[in-house]
């Protein structure tokens, strides 16, 4: 099963200069404002990231001069190849997927933001290498809200005490939390996984465990759903960059695989 889909705007297929991007965002955005509607919130609140994975940095100037200030990547070292291209544009970088603790060095070098925390040993390697380059770095942590053995994440249970013992790491600034919902067309279940998400973040904002509690939740096929039930912050790619190349002629997941932080 596939997650529930959204065609991208017409003519996002793969655009390429300011005013192809500017159509794309113009599209996205209006989605998020008639979802926001329907759930009687304000659609300026709900943060737009860009996933920007494999799209080539003369796309990604294009994308910036029409707009787009912030983007996320999946993979490290293609967040911190492009953070140096691009470093002339001051573009806020969040790293949004499954990071090894041995990579934690380069993170710690480009990203602003880290929105797939979901081990101590990731927290302690990142800290280390934070506090050698003397900066901070906002998280989220990431749930498995799914079940799914496919997705990374914490299990549920297990996010109390993990977000008590952050304390530990303050170059770690906790900012809320981020899912990938169930893979599937079944509407209903998707949205339980985002509903989880806003009680599991309720209850640790009523522990003062979460800083401001933000939730990272929704890609290009589920925002609406997702915003309906709190998303602060939704990861949209292929409905802004167009539809990705797949190696070997098979199509991907948007984000490389089962294992990674934040398909779009």
């Amino acid at each position: 099963m596939t997650q529930p889909s959204t065609p991208a705007p017409a003519g996002a297929s793969c655009p390429v200069t300011p005013e192809d991007f500017s159509r794309s965002l113009e599209a996205v955005r209006g989605r998020i404002a008639g979802a926001a509607r329907r759930a009687g919130r304000d659609a300026r609140a709900i943060r737009l990231l860009p996933v920007s994975k494999t799209v080539p940095e003369e796309r990604l100037r294009a994308a910036f001069a029409a707009g787009v200030t912030q983007m996320g990547e999946n993979k490290v070292q293609e967040g911190l190849r492009k953070s140096r291209g691009l470093a002339d544009l001051g573009i806020h970088w969040a790293l949004i997927g499954h990071l090894q603790t041995n990579k934690a060095r380069d993170a710690a070098a480009f990203a602003d933001e880290f929105q797939a925390l979901d081990s101590l040993r990731l927290a302690q390697a990142l800290q280390r290498r934070l506090e050698a380059a003397g900066r901070s770095l906002e998280v989220y942590v990431q749930v498995n809200s799914s079940g799914e053995d496919s997705k990374s994440g914490l299990e549920p249970h297990r996010l109390p005490a993990f977000l008590e013992a952050l304390a530990d790491y303050p170059a770690l600034r906790v900012r809320g939390l981020m899912t990938l919902a169930a893979r599937t067309d079944d509407r209903e279940r998707v949205r339980a996984c985002f509903r989880l998400m806003r009680e599991l973040r309720d209850a640790a904002l009523a522990e003062g465990t979460i800083g401001p509690g933000l939730l990272s939740m929704g890609m290009s096929g589920d925002m609406e759903l997702a915003i309906e039930e709190g998303s602060d912050c939704v990861r949209v790619g292929q409905a802004i960059f167009g539809a990705r190349a797949a190696p070997h002629s098979r199509k991907r997941p948007e984000h490389g695989g089962p294992q990674a932080g934040a398909p779009a």
